[in-house]
């Protein structure tokens, strides 16, 4: 019997998330910076908002380090980190003002008093342009008739809604 037996020899095509491939990739980057992982880069503009989302830019978190060793018994106790951020000049002033309800909503996006202070550097934050995004063309009542017979077998609503969608960005896009 062989190492193989049982095995038809065809290699399986799996499908997984782009979001887990490339976080694995960029999660050692944000280790050196501090971060455990991209979820604060990611999710910046919606804890800030709209007013510091693209003026201010999360640099690094420092977290201090841990000088005395544990007394047997009691809770290693965990000390907040400073979340150093660059901002420029007009931005760093009122952001220093409303520091207190950001700490709030950093600390309520990790869920326990991971941040205690925020250091503000003022730096130019350049300011990305979102990609302009392309309109593609309506799809004919042929094509339209056509995708509706090819997703009238799909039981649930929401996935041929999604589906129906997909197909017709697909069709739209395949004419270019």
């Amino acid at each position: 019997m062989t190492a193989n037996a049982g095995r038809s020899g065809v290699r399986r095509k799996t499908t997984h998330d782009l979001a887990d491939l490339v976080g694995k990739a960029v999660t050692p980057a944000c280790r050196k910076r501090g971060f455990a992982s991209l979820d604060l880069l990611s999710a910046w503009p919606d804890i800030v908002g709209g007013r510091y989302g693209e003026r201010v830019r999360p640099v690094r978190l420092i977290w201090p380090r841990q000088g005395r060793d544990p007394v047997p018994g009691e809770q290693d106790p965990v000390c907040a980190a400073t979340l150093l951020v660059h901002a420029d000049g007009p931005t760093a002033l009122f952001l220093s003002h409303e520091t207190g309800q950001i700490l709030s909503r950093i600390n309520a996006f990790f869920g326990w008093q991971a941040v205690e202070r925020i250091k503000i550097v003022q730096k130019p934050v350049t300011v990305r342009k979102p990609a302009e995004k392309k309109t593609l063309r309506g799809l004919t009542e042929a094509e339209e008739s056509a995708l509706e017979d090819k997703l009238s077998t799909v039981g649930n609503d929401r996935l041929r809604a999604a589906l129906k969608k997909l197909g017709a960005q697909v069709i739209a896009k395949s004419d270019d």
